[in-house]
Order: structure tokens, then sequence, then C-alpha cells
């Protein structure tokens, strides 16, 4: 009887911690300061639910999710935005609607996680 319950605390441990481990934060998270095609500076701010929303134009809204060692955020524009981790920096590159994400992108700039 004592052993199941030792096995029953156990368990609950164990599924607790992964629960946990699957909602940690991703590295991404957080707001950016880039630059748009004209080199004005704007923020992009990445939420742990997937929302995505920039300072750039009215209502700029998508959604993000992190593909490797990249955050690929849905704009409700129809552009698409990469922030890409390179080494130690980071960079955004953006891309028109219906332009592939493997394509040359129509600006890209630094990436730097100010919160």
């Amino acid at each position: 009887m004592k052993r199941t319950g030792i096995v029953t605390v156990m368990a609950a441990w164990l599924i607790g911690t992964m629960s946990l481990a699957s909602f940690a934060a991703s590295d991404f998270e957080g707001v950016w300061k880039v630059k748009d095609t004209a080199g004005k500076q704007f923020e992009i701010t990445l939420s742990g639910g997937g929302a995505a929303k920039a300072t750039r134009g009215e209502g700029m809204t998508g959604s993000w999710k992190e593909e490797g060692n990249a955050a690929v955020i849905t704009w409700n524009t129809g552009w698409t935005t990469k922030i890409t981790k390179n080494g130690n920096r980071y960079e955004k590159a953006a891309y028109r609607k219906g332009e592939p994400l493997t394509g040359k992108p129509a600006n890209s700039s630094d990436a730097e996680k100010v919160k």
C-alpha cells in the first residue's frame, strides 16, 4: 500500500513537471526593436500565447511560432517576418505577401530584444 502511494505521488510530480516544461517561455517572447523598409524603427511584441503585434501601422497584428532558431510571424497584412538567431545576435527579415521565406527578403535589419 505504501509503495502504491509513493508511485502515485511520483507520477503526479512527473506529470506536473512535464506540464510546466511545455509552458516554458521561448527566448523569442518579448519586445523586439527592428526597422521597416524605410529604415524607420518600430517594435514587435511576441506574446507567450502566440500573438504578435507591432507599433508600425494601425492595428498590425498576427501570430507567431518558433521554427528552429527563428520566430516566424504571420501578419494580418499578408507579410511574414522572421526573427532569426545567428550566434549571439538576432536579425529580422520581412517578406511580402506570397513570397517564399527561402527567397530574398524585401527588408532586413538587426533585431534587438528590449523587454
